[in-house]
């Protein structure tokens, strides 16, 4: 593996075990929950990285996008996070770290960008069709775990609307 896959591997790795290290620390759902993206965006880089683009884009769609989305909509719904201050990123070393983060990843984006893109990416042998053997494997052998899986997240929607509803008459 050349050296900059070898780096942004580890770097991608770190990212991710610390985004999974705050997620579990945060006293806010909320703010746990976008450490949780973070981590998952980290997944979905490395699965990239490991050239495997479709759970690349799978990884950011269905669980940085739809599940989190799902999970933020019951958080608020619950109303969890009320009456937290939200003071992840009021402290000036969190800033700093953040800010030293964007310039280096800036810096990388133009180191990448000027003409040493086709060097740095060779051209990789994708089949022309790599969906299908996924969504053949999801739709036929695994349908039945699939649909299962959209029923319980149904039915957890349906418990936290029915939890909240309940909540609110009592108040």
């Amino acid at each position: 593996m050349p050296l900059l896959y070898t780096f942004h591997f580890y770097l991608f790795g770190l990212i991710a075990v610390a985004s999974a290290i705050t997620f579990v620390t945060r006293k806010s759902p909320v703010a746990a929950a976008l450490w949780l993206v973070n981590t998952m965006f980290c997944l979905a880089a490395l699965y990239v990285l490991l050239d495997a683009q479709f759970i690349g884009v799978i990884q950011v769609l269905v669980y940085a996008g739809a599940i989190m989305v799902v999970f933020l909509f019951v958080v608020m719904l619950l109303n969890l996070g009320a009456g937290q201050e939200a003071s992840d990123f009021r402290k000036a070393g969190v800033r700093i770290a953040a800010g030293f983060a964007g310039l280096l990843l800036l810096a990388m984006l133009l180191g990448v960008s000027r003409d040493r893109l086709p060097t740095v990416f060779p051209e990789m042998d994708v089949p022309v069709n790599a969906v299908q053997p996924v969504a053949a494997s999801l739709f036929r052998e695994n349908l039945l775990a699939f649909e299962v899986t959209s029923v319980l997240l149904l039915a957890a929607i349906v418990g936290a609307v029915a939890l909240a509803k309940r909540s609110t008459v009592r108040t």
